[in-house]
């Protein structure tokens, strides 16, 4: 018996599509994002180079000596650097009034920078996450006091500290700087703290932990960039001040910033001691900033990107 087998149709296999190549990006499109970027690169190093000038020529004008600062400016010395030296450092530091003054200034601005991001942190995590009778009324009440100008409390203050022995003290200027200085770092930390997940919060409580065990281990790691960011702003704000150190500071007590004003209205021409001092004052909030740079743009950028 023959069986026949019916006829198989030959299927061609089909034909997989064909890679196409990526595109690839035109000359014009490259050489113009390479010259975006070189822009961009040279802008930020043209403005480097006009923000570190003058902390460059009033350092070097603190290596030369006064005869050399009057006959040309501190240009001259890269080409003559036989002019600099440290001899006036070591006159600084022989200078009683300015080495007391820098001093001074330390016990100012540290405590009252500690003081205000303590005392802020725990204010904004009772605003941000306990329930308390008038807490919103009170935050309110502190965002008010962002608006009131500095000076309208100079002279009552003052009155105030005179009474109660304060006036003319250390203490008295590191007591102003906390009270006007906590109204912004309160209002700073809450708006950070706020931002935390509910359920990181619930799940301590639910795992036992107390509302300081939860603010000190878990609050306070989380919120470290805003905290250095606070702290940051602080200590730049208090070691700069003239204004209230002018008012609250007596000679005994008086920052770096009230000394060298002194020192220029009592010896104008005295560039030997003015300009190590001047940039002594300057240098430190530069070292502290770049300390802190990291903690500080992550506060900055925090909640900017989801």
């Amino acid at each position: 018996m023959t069986v026949t087998t019916p006829d198989r149709q030959a299927v061609a296999p089909e034909k997989e599509p064909a890679a196409v190549a990526p595109a690839r990006p035109r000359p014009k499109g490259r050489l113009g994002r390479w010259l975006g970027s070189s822009l961009v690169q040279a802008f930020l190093v043209v403005v480097a180079l006009i923000w570190i000038t003058p902390l460059a020529g009033l350092f070097l004008s603190s290596l030369r000596s006064s005869q050399d600062n009057a006959r040309g400016g501190w240009w001259t010395s890269l080409t003559s650097p036989a002019q600099l030296s440290f001899d006036n450092y070591s006159a600084l530091l022989a200078n009683t009034g300015m080495t007391k003054a820098f001093w001074n200034t330390v016990l100012i601005s540290v405590p009252a920078t500690a003081l205000v991001v303590v005392i802020a942190a725990c204010a904004a995590y009772a605003f941000a996450w306990l329930e308390f009778p008038g807490r919103d009324p009170l935050f309110l009440l502190v965002v008010a006091l962002l608006v009131v100008p500095m000076q309208i409390g100079l002279l009552p203050v003052a009155k105030l500290f005179g009474q109660l022995g304060l006036f003319g003290t250390i203490p008295g200027v590191v007591l102003f700087h906390v009270a006007y200085g906590l109204p912004f770092a309160v209002f700073l930390l809450r708006n950070y703290f706020a931002e935390i997940p509910k359920e990181m919060l619930e799940a301590a409580r639910m795992d036992g932990g107390t509302e300081w065990r939860i603010f000190t281990r878990l609050v306070l790691p989380v919120g470290r960039p805003a905290i250095a960011s606070l702290a940051i702003f602080q200590f730049l704000w208090v070691w700069n001040d003239m204004l209230v150190a002018l008012l609250f500071a007596d000679s005994s007590s008086q920052p770096l910033t009230v000394e060298l004003q002194s020192q220029i209205r009592q010896f104008g021409s005295n560039i030997d001691v003015l300009a190590p001092g001047a940039f002594l004052s300057l240098v430190v909030p530069v070292v502290v900033f770049f300390a802190f740079q990291r903690h500080f743009v992550q506060g900055v950028m925090a909640g900017s990107v989801k």
